[in-house]
C-alpha cells in the first residue's frame, strides 16, 4: 500500500524486518481506525519478548540480587519507558488513528505510544527472530539500561517500609477520579497515611498515579 511507504522506510532505517506489510501495518493500527484488525495483539507478543531480551540483559550484566533486578526490569519495561522510547525515534507520526482519537491527544498519550512501541517489537519477532529483536531493543534502550532507571527503590516500596518503620498503618490509595476516553483516560489518586497526612497525583494509568502519589508523599513527609 503506497501510504505505507514511509512507515516501511522509517521502519528499515531503525532495523526492523519489514516484510508482511499487513502484519506492520496491524502493528501501527490503534482501535479507533476502523481497520479490521489493530495493534493489542502483537503488543501482547511484543510485551513478552520485550520483558525477555530486558531480564536476560539484566542477568547477563548486573549483580543485584532478584529483587533488584526485578525493580531495574519494572522500571525498564514499565509502559512510560516504552513511550518515551517511541517519542525518541518519532512513533507518534506512524500511527494509524481515528480522528476524534487523534484530536483527544490519543497519537500522544502514554498508553498508545508504549503499547504499539511493544506491537513493533512483536511484528519484528514474528518477521525475522527474537535474537534479533533483541538486539534492536538493545540498540533502542541503551541509554536506559546503562542510566539509572529502575536503581532506587519504588516510591511506593519506600512508603510502605517508611509507614512501618515509623509505626503508622499501611498507606492507603483510592481513586478519587477518573477522566477522559479510554485510550487517553486520567486517574487521580490519593494516598493517604492515617495521622500523617495526605497527597494526591494525576496520570495516564492507576499505577502510575499510585507511583507518583507516593513520591509526593515521601518528597512532603518522608
Amino acid at each position: 500500500m503506497s501510504d505505507f511507504a514511509s512507515s516501511r522506510a522509517w521502519l528499515e532505517g531503525l532495523g526492523f524486518s519489514v516484510d508482511d506489510e499487513g502484519l506492520w501495518m496491524e502493528a501501527l493500527t490503534h482501535g479507533s481506525a476502523g481497520a479490521d484488525k489493530d495493534y493489542q495483539r502483537l503488543e501482547f507478543l511484543g510485551d513478552r519478548v520485550l520483558g525477555l531480551a530486558i531480564a536476560e540483559w539484566l542477568y547477563r550484566r548486573e549483580d543485584g540480587a532478584e529483587g533488584e533486578l526485578a525493580q531495574r526490569l519494572n522500571a525498564l519495561v514499565s509502559r512510560a519507558a516504552c513511550a518515551r522510547i517511541a517519542r525518541a525515534i518519532g512513533l507518534q507520526g506512524h500511527v494509524r488513528i481515528g480522528k476524534q482519537a487523534r484530536d483527544d491527544g490519543a497519537q500522544e498519550s502514554d498508553n498508545v505510544l508504549g503499547d504499539v512501541m511493544e506491537a513493533l517489537l512483536g511484528a519484528n519477532f514474528l518477521e525475522s527472530s527474537f535474537s534479533a529483536t533483541r538486539e534492536i531493543i538493545r540498540d533502542l534502550w541503551a541509554d536506559a539500561l546503562s542510566g539509572e532507571a529502575g536503581r532506587s527503590k519504588h516510591p511506593k516500596s519506600a512508603l510502605q517500609e517508611w509507614a512501618a518503620g515509623n509505626r503508622r498503618r499501611p498507606p492507603e490509595y483510592k481513586v478519587t477520579e477518573r477522566s477522559g476516553p479510554d485510550h487517553a483516560a486520567k486517574f487521580t489518586v490519593r494516598v493517604k497515611v492515617h495521622g500523617v497526612g495526605e497527597t494526591q497525583a494525576t496520570a495516564g494509568s492507576k499505577q502510575d498515579a499510585e507511583t507518583e502519589a507516593a513520591r509526593l508523599f515521601m518528597e512532603k513527609f518522608g
